[in-house]
C-alpha cells in the first residue's frame, strides 16, 4: 500500500477511534457497524412497552438470516408487555433468578428449533447454529433502534412445552428479553448488584486466540 493510502487508513482508523469514544458500548478493535459496537446484554430495562413497529422489524431482521437449504428452523414465541396475562405467562417460564429483571423488558420471546429439515425429515445438526444466526440478527436490528436484547439459557423448558402446546418433533431452546435499557441509578441492592454484573470490563478473546491457519493453534498470520 502507497504511502497515500496509509495515510487515508490511518485517517479512517482515527476517525472511528474518536467515533467510538462517543456511541460505543464495547471496545473493538477494528471499525465494524455501529450496532455491534454498542450492543450489550443489559440486566436493567426500563418497563415500557415496545413500539409494534420496533418489534416486527426485529423479527423481520431475524426472519432474513442465513439457514442451511433456506430451512429457517427457528420459531419465535412472543409476549409484549402490553398484554399483561401473555407477559406474565412468559416471564413464569424463565428460571427464578432470570425473572427478577427480565419482568421489566418491553417484551420477551422463547425460541425453538425444528431439528429435522423439513424437506427430507433428516436431521440438521446445525439447526441450533441457524437459530443462533437469526437470533444475532434480532439482536443487531434492536440495537439499531435504541432497544438491547438480553438472551437467556435460564429457561424451564418442560413448562414452556406445557404452557404452549409444543408439538413433539419442535424443541424449545431459549429465551430472549427486549427493551429499552434503563442507564438510571439503581433504586434497590438488587439493582446495584445488577448494575455491578453489567458495568464490568467488556472483554473478548484476540483474533489471535480464535483464529487459526494451515495448524490448529496456529495464529494467522494476516491478523497482525
Amino acid at each position: 500500500m502507497g504511502s497515500a493510502g496509509n495515510f487515508c487508513l490511518s485517517m479512517y482508523r482515527f476517525l472511528f477511534d474518536i467515533l467510538s469514544l462517543n456511541m460505543s458500548k464495547n471496545p473493538v478493535d477494528r471499525p465494524v457497524i455501529q450496532s455491534i459496537a454498542s450492543r450489550w446484554s443489559p440486566y436493567l430495562f426500563l418497563p415500557k412497552e415496545i413500539e409494534e413497529e420496533k418489534l416486527v422489524t426485529c423479527l423481520e431482521a431475524a426472519r432474513w438470516a442465513a439457514s442451511s437449504f433456506n430451512d429457517q428452523p427457528w420459531h419465535w414465541i412472543v409476549a409484549r408487555r402490553q398484554d399483561p396475562e401473555a407477559f406474565e405467562q412468559m416471564l413464569s417460564c424463565l428460571l427464578e433468578a432470570n425473572q427478577g429483571w427480565a419482568k421489566y423488558a418491553g417484551a420477551l420471546i422463547l425460541t425453538a428449533i425444528r431439528p429435522t429439515f423439513a424437506y427430507n425429515n433428516k436431521p440438521n445438526r446445525v439447526a441450533l447454529h441457524d437459530l443462533g444466526q437469526a437470533a444475532c440478527q434480532l439482536s443487531l436490528q434492536a440495537t439499531e433502534l435504541g432497544l438491547q436484547v438480553h438472551q437467556m439459557a435460564g429457561v424451564n423448558l418442560s413448562r414452556v412445552r406445557q404452557e404452549y402446546g409444543i408439538p413433539a418433533e419442535i424443541e424449545p431452546q431459549t429465551a430472549i428479553a427486549i427493551g429499552y435499557p434503563n442507564t438510571g441509578d439503581p433504586i434497590d441492592d438488587t439493582q446495584k448488584d445488577l448494575v455491578e454484573r453489567e458495568s464490568g470490563a467488556r472483554k473478548r478473546r484476540m483474533l489471535a486466540d480464535q483464529v487459526y491457519e494451515k495448524n490448529w493453534g496456529q495464529s494467522a498470520s494476516f491478523l497482525s
